[in-house]
């Protein structure tokens, strides 16, 4: 979980960093193995059978509701605190609702990244990455809200995008230098776990 945020107590229980739960979990370890069970099995319910498809904003937040109902009561919620991670100071919480707008307008425009040809398809998946991790909207949950979303998207579009594929540890650094505006390593492990959706 490892934020930094303005209030270091924001959404957590008392004395600790561990975000307030409804099972009321006060070890950060258990709470991480428990949300990492739960939302690995919604993740894939999702992906069977899609609650929404209009790819916008609340799409993107309907899946944080979806995967993370169960243990927060703020699932689906713009967070309402700044936070950092890595190094990497995400949007400010006042600004993520407008440049949400900017973000899946972009999308929308690009007609949901249908009909390009795969080189062009990894270019624009790239774009998307960065925009909504710098957007980074929720307290907790993001890289899985994300990854479901990509998988989502590319399906729609015609390509599988399997993230299982993917050496997590890889992603994150990709990650971290993409949010320095060094997109190449991206662009190679998403370009690799992309085929054609047959």
């Amino acid at each position: 979980m490892a934020y930094s945020i303005d209030s270091i107590s924001a959404n957590c229980y008392p004395g600790t960093t561990v975000l307030i739960n409804k099972f009321d979990i006060h070890d950060e370890a258990t709470l991480s193995e428990v949300e990492g069970t739960l939302t690995a099995a919604k993740s894939a319910q999702w992906l069977n059978a899609p609650e929404k498809d209009t790819f916008d904003f609340k799409h993107y937040k309907a899946i944080h509701r979806f995967l993370f109902a169960d243990l927060y009561d703020w699932a689906g919620q713009v967070r309402d605190v700044n936070i950092s991670k890595k190094g990497t100071v995400f949007c400010p919480a006042e600004k993520i609702s407008e440049q949400a707008d900017r973000v899946f307008l972009y999308l929308k425009e690009q007609s949901f990244l249908r009909g390009l040809a795969k080189g062009s398809f990894v270019d624009a998946l790239v774009d998307f990455y960065v925009s909504t991790n710098m957007l980074h909207p929720f307290r907790e949950g993001n890289g899985r809200t994300q990854r479901v979303f990509l998988s989502q998207l590319a399906q729609n579009a015609g390509y599988m995008l399997n993230f299982a594929e993917i050496d997590g540890d890889l992603l994150m650094i990709a990650t971290i230098q993409s949010a320095q505006g060094v997109t190449d390593l991206l662009r190679s492990v998403l370009d690799a776990a992309i085929g054609l959706y047959e």
